[in-house]
């Protein structure tokens, strides 16, 4: 049996990182990996949905986590989403997190053409192939690659030895237990969907990745310690709470991230710039959505955290 102890614990999604022009920035990458530091999350998950990567070019994503390994300094688990929309590329990706010792890479199927499993096996077993002493996790996202991972194609990609787990953003928590039902203690299961973050801790999950993470961590650090003690009723609420922030960034006409990369600068001063292009940028009449949701997160670590 395997140590999958690093991976156990809540890994907030790195997000991506501008300067004013809107380009990759060193610095403000490095500001927001010794943010996380310092708030005591298990890691980071780089290079992933909440940091734009298929927005971004391959040597852009080299800068992030050159940065990203630079800051951290060892005290934290980084797991580096390689996968880009061919194999050559996700290749050149997964080389690169091996050589500056990433703990693990991920990934998610190629999009747009529907692949059979198959291909979808031979194109993850290649990445992890270009990465021969570095854990892979298989990233199920299916409402947004079209693909979902199944019973059949996990069962194949236990046969490579690297495989260690599965990041779950599938809605359905039953996905979650399959997927740990399957694989047994030899692998982890990561919940995705923040909304359920104690309902998938529960059904098996036994780590997190998670894009609001970011912008709220202490939150999620306390549910994380109210599970593992067993103290669900107090977990509940602020799972309440967290949804509650959540769905009020999600009202906004600008993204997401936009929105959480406004809060952290107004709760946290910290500026890291605001999305590419095709994602929306906020506009003024977001601001009162942005104030409200900052105040919803300082209110409920008022709350919850004193």
């Amino acid at each position: 049996m395997r140590n999958l102890d690093k991976y156990k614990g809540v890994i907030p999604a790195f997000y991506a990182c501008y300067d004013e022009e809107g380009n990759v920035s060193p610095e403000r990458v490095r500001a927001l990996t010794r943010y996380f530091v310092d708030k005591g999350v298990k890691g980071v998950y780089v290079n992933g949905s909440s940091g734009e990567c298929i927005y971004q070019g391959v040597e852009e994503r080299k800068i992030v986590l050159e940065n990203v390994m630079e800051a951290a300094e060892g005290k934290l688990t980084i797991i580096a989403h390689v996968a880009c929309n061919n194999t050559k590329d996700s290749q050149e990706l997964a080389v690169h997190a091996q050589k500056l010792g990433a703990d693990a890479i991920a990934c998610i199927p190629p999009i747009y053409f529907h692949l059979p499993e198959y291909a979808i096996a031979e194109y993850w077993n290649d990445i992890s192939s270009a990465a021969p002493d570095t854990d892979f996790i298989i990233y199920n996202i299916p409402q947004l690659a079209g693909v979902a991972l199944t019973q059949s194609l996990f069962a194949k990609m236990r046969e490579n030895p690297r495989v260690i787990g599965v990041k779950n953003s599938s809605m359905p928590v039953q996905d979650i237990q399959m997927f740990k039902q399957a694989g047994g203690e030899d692998y982890i299961i990561f919940n995705g969907p923040d909304e359920q973050f104690i309902s998938g801790r529960v059904i098996g999950a036994e780590g997190a990745i998670g894009g609001t993470f970011g912008v709220m961590p202490q939150l999620y650090l306390k549910m994380d310690e109210l599970v593992r003690a067993g103290k669900m009723e107090e977990a509940c609420k602020i799972q309440y709470a967290v949804d509650a922030v959540i769905y009020k960034m999600c009202s906004a006409h600008g993204n997401l991230y936009a929105v959480i990369k406004e809060i952290l600068r107004i709760n946290e001063n910290l500026t890291i710039g605001s999305v590419r292009k095709p994602l929306a940028g906020l506009i003024p009449e977001d601001m009162p959505v942005v104030e409200e949701a900052a105040k919803m997160i300082r209110d409920a670590e008022e709350t919850f955290l004193h």
